[in-house]
């Protein structure tokens, strides 16, 4: 009786989170006055809408752009975040941990308030209309990440490393021979959730990219909202279709990735 209230309880759950995304690719593929009808099921099918906004904007140039990005980012952010977290893991210093204390507190500074003077940097750089500002900042390690690694590599027992020293191992190699494939769930977790945000990131792309050849899929859409959303009859369907171009790619990537998320997900709660 118990296990039954439970599968009803998640499957309820599950209806809950999923019909969002069923209402949004129901309504993609409608005609324009059925968009908002709320029927899952379309009474009138309108495939042509995905043909529409293929023709109507570069989304396969955008899709592009942000595939490149969101792994530079991903990539970028995992690899430093992980060599930091490793030094604060592995080494004994004074001082380590309130160094390590100011790293986490950054995490409570709101993005807003190094925006700017972000932007005059990459200006003064020259960078400040690429797509370099997207991805170039996520060399210097991201704190969220650097204690949730830390937190892993805490947890491989100190011998490993010691018996790897004694055999000549440097520490890079205790790094990437030994820290890295025993943590790989943390930094599988890490690469996911910045490969989300950053495909998913809108504030970026709107600060730093004009030209539409360098837009990414949120900014393409912000693109679109503003051609096909704002003006006279505004054609929803094209928006929506938009939007699931742009949520699929996701969805695909979690599922490719989805047992080590999980795994990894798991493993850091049970560290607690």
């Amino acid at each position: 009786m118990r296990a039954w209230m439970w599968w009803t309880a998640l499957a309820a759950a599950a209806v809950i989170f999923l019909y969002p995304f069923a209402w949004l690719v129901s309504a993609s593929l409608k005609p324009r006055p059925e968009v908002f009808d709320n029927r899952l099921i379309p009474s009138n099918w309108a495939p042509e809408n995905y043909s529409t906004i293929w023709t109507a904007a570069p989304v396969l140039t955008w899709l592009g752009n942000s595939v490149v990005v969101a792994l530079a980012a991903a990539v970028a952010v995992t690899i430093s975040s992980a060599i930091v977290a490793f030094g604060f893991a592995y080494f004994r210093f004074p001082g380590r941990n309130a160094l390590f204390a100011l790293v986490v507190g950054t995490m409570m500074l709101p993005g807003a308030v190094t925006m700017i003077p972000t932007y005059l940097i990459w200006n003064q750089l020259g960078l400040a209309a690429t797509q370099v500002p997207l991805w170039a900042g996520n060399l210097f390690g991201s704190a969220f990440y650097i204690f949730l690694i830390r937190q892993f590599f805490l947890s491989v027992p100190r011998e490993l490393f010691e018996a790897a020293r004694v055999d000549g191992a440097g520490y890079w190699r205790l790094f990437w021979r030994i820290a890295v494939p025993l943590c790989r769930p943390a930094l599988i977790v890490a690469f996911v959730f910045e490969l989300r945000a950053s495909w998913s990131d809108l504030l970026k792309p709107l600060i730093y990219l004009r030209d539409p050849a360098l837009f990414t899929m949120p900014r393409g859409m912000k693109a679109i909202l503003d051609q096909f959303g704002q003006a006279g009859e505004s054609a929803w369907e094209v928006v929506l279709a938009g939007a699931v171009l742009t949520t699929v790619p996701m969805i695909i990537a979690f599922f490719l990735c989805q047992r080590y998320f999980v795994e990894g997900v798991a493993t850091q709660g049970r560290k607690g």
